[in-house]
C-alpha cells in the first residue's frame, strides 16, 4: 500500500502560490489591464444596460451582438457630447433598447463610459 505524503503541505507559501497560479487560466491582457483601472459602474448603468452590454471588466457581453462599454468608449470620435446626443435621442436606439433616459441618466451613462477609455485599448477578437 502506498502511503500519501504531505510534503507539499509543508512547502513554503510562496511556492504553493506559484504552483497554484500556474494552474489558472489567464484572461486576455487587455481585460486584466482594464480590470485594474476601471471603476465600478453606477448601479443604474448596471441595471439598465448590463442585461445586454458588458459594462465592466472582463467585458464579456451577455448579448454578443451588443458592443461592450469598453468598445464604445474607445471608438474613435466618441466624446461626452456625441454620447450624450446619441443617448438623448431614443430614435437612434435599436428596437430592443426602446426606453427613454432622463438628462441625469444620460449624463451618468456618458460619464461612466468615458472612464473606460484607455490609450492602449485593443479590440478583442
Amino acid at each position: 500500500m502506498i502511503k500519501p505524503t504531505f510534503a507539499l503541505l509543508a512547502a513554503p507559501p510562496v511556492f504553493l502560490a506559484a504552483l497554484l497560479s500556474a494552474c489558472q487560466t489567464g484572461a486576455p491582457i487587455a481585460a486584466v489591464a482594464s480590470a485594474s483601472v476601471a471603476p465600478d459602474p453606477p448601479a443604474f448603468v448596471e441595471a439598465a444596460c448590463g442585461g445586454c452590454h458588458a459594462v465592466e471588466p472582463p467585458f464579456l457581453s451577455p448579448n454578443p451582438a451588443s458592443p461592450t462599454f469598453e468598445a464604445i468608449a474607445n471608438t474613435p470620435g466618441v466624446t461626452d457630447e456625441t454620447l450624450e446626443s446619441w443617448l438623448k435621442d431614443a430614435h437612434n436606439y435599436p428596437e430592443v433598447m426602446d426606453f427613454d433616459l432622463t438628462d441625469e441618466q444620460v449624463k451618468t451613462v456618458a460619464d461612466y463610459l468615458l472612464t473606460l477609455r484607455t490609450d492602449d485599448y485593443r479590440p478583442m477578437q
